[in-house]
């Protein structure tokens, strides 16, 4: 089996970043500027946001992280994010999610200024990958395909079936293994909370993305002999006997899919570490369309 090491397939991403950074401060240019911003204090997204701001200083990139309580109102933020969409100096904006319940996501994400929205959850962005326009890809998708690309993972003719069509990671994934692209033209099926003969169908993938945030619930008897497995979830669990008082488990029971599995993303050090480099390069893109000419 091929582990799909995220540790070495983002590495080689950040390095080809660090290189084209170097080059445009060595030309005298400003580098590119993330902004994120940080709503209560969610431990998971803590750690998020702190390791997308880490990866961004060691690339050279600039970052600003605005921290709001969690008793910030809608309008507070909305208010915020306006200031940050006239900012000159900002190239991407990311709200980090999930939100307090008392604001609505979606209003919030449509609130940043398409050309700086770098996770690529705007509707425009959205709207543009299914029309197969150059747009900005939501990061897991895209960090998902750039790792089949460093491991030159075959799609082309394959079937590929997906669990989960959320507008974060199962809608885009489908679309892009479905694209006419080097890393696509797949058929691909899409499953969810309402999909008979689950495991029958997963049976069939020949690529299987599991992205439904239910800790371990892919097991062995659900994949193909010599599938490509893409495990997509993040959970934290607890466990007692853990240093942290929890683990973080994937979809994929990880131990026995991996003796049937042909290839296999961990988790951690997998998707999580392609998410980031997906966000990356989609700051880049967007400050290379803000510096145009």
């Amino acid at each position: 089996m091929i582990l799909l090491d995220g540790k070495i397939a983002s590495a080689a991403v950040r390095q080809q970043l660090t290189t084209e950074v170097a080059g445009l401060k060595a030309a005298g240019k400003r580098t590119p500027h993330l902004a994120a911003i940080l709503v209560g204090n969610n431990g998971a997204s803590e750690t998020y946001v702190a390791s997308k701001v880490k990866h961004c200083e060691e690339i050279g990139f600039a970052s600003t992280l605005v921290r709001l309580p969690e008793t910030t109102t809608e309008a507070d933020l909305l208010a915020k994010i306006s200031e940050l969409n006239q900012a000159p100096e900002i190239d991407g904006i990311l709200v980090q999610l999930p939100l307090p319940k008392h604001i609505n996501e979606q209003l919030v994400i449509q609130a940043i200024d398409p050309s700086k929205d770098v996770d690529g959850f705007h509707p425009a962005s959205a709207g543009k990958l299914v029309q197969g326009l150059p747009t900005f890809i939501p990061a897991t998708p895209y960090g998902i395909m750039l790792m089949l690309e460093h491991f030159n993972i075959t799609t082309k003719g394959k079937h590929a079936v997906v669990i989960g069509r959320s507008n974060i990671v199962g809608r885009p994934m489908s679309i892009l293994l479905s694209s006419n692209s080097q890393y696509g033209n797949a058929t691909v099926t899409v499953c969810h909370s309402h999909t008979p003969n689950l495991k029958e169908i997963c049976l069939q993938g020949d690529i299987l993305v599991a992205a439904l945030g239910r800790p371990e619930f892919v097991k062995a008897d659900m994949v193909k002999t010599g599938a490509i497995v893409i495990d997509v979830g993040i959970t934290r669990v607890e466990d007692a006997t853990a240093k942290k008082g929890f683990r973080i488990k994937g979809d994929v029971a990880f131990d026995e899919v991996a003796a049937v599995a042909g290839a296999l993303t961990p988790v951690p050090g997998g998707v999580g570490l392609m998410t980031i480099a997906g966000l990356l390069k989609n700051t880049l893109q967007a400050y290379y369309q803000r510096n145009a000419g």
